[in-house]
């Protein structure tokens, strides 16, 4: 397994730990691997950036599907569960600049940090973003297109800008 680690290449002695079978399709950036963990049969899409930060982890539970073009920054940590599909071009964010005074750029103000959860066997819909310090709970579903900025209920449906709640999951 080589691909690009942001620049060069990355191998599976590089992660912190990473299963069998896991799958990197072409384009993937991967950057501080060694605060990765990615489980058993995960699959990571073309062009998708897992950008772990230098504390941390990142945390890709087994059978996770990830599609081409997403964006995880784990500068707070990030969990995401067993067999969670994550469509095409998601954004995951940990990490968020506070405002300051007036005079100072934004950019070079403090960041604040707030992990992101993923429960088990949850689905993320196309181009869904998930702001920091957010728990999607089990089984729950994210609308294409979403920006969640309040925590997710197990087996729950939200979709919108920003998110609400459309429905519960009906039990078989």
């Amino acid at each position: 397994m080589t691909k690009s680690k942001g620049k060069g290449k990355f191998k599976r002695s590089d992660f912190k730990k990473i299963g069998k079978d896991v799958v990197f399709e072409d384009g993937v950036r991967v950057f501080h691997p060694e605060n990765i963990t990615i489980g058993d049969g995960a699959y990571i899409g073309h062009d998708t950036v897992l950008e772990a930060y230098h504390k941390n982890e990142m945390i890709i539970g087994g059978g996770t599907w990830i599609g081409h073009g997403c964006f995880f920054h784990s500068a707070g940590g990030i969990k995401i569960g067993k067999a969670v599909g994550i469509g095409p071009g998601v954004k995951i964010l940990t990490s968020v600049h506070k405002e300051g005074p007036l005079s100072k750029p934004i950019i070079h103000n403090r960041l604040d940090f707030g992990g992101v959860v993923i429960e088990d066997g949850s689905d993320i819909g196309i181009g869904a973003v998930i702001l920091p310090g957010i728990t999607i709970g089990k089984g729950a579903q994210v609308g294409a297109g979403a920006v969640v900025t309040k925590d997710v209920e197990p087996f729950t449906v939200v979709a919108g800008n920003p998110a609400r709640v459309l429905r519960k999951r009906k039990k078989e």
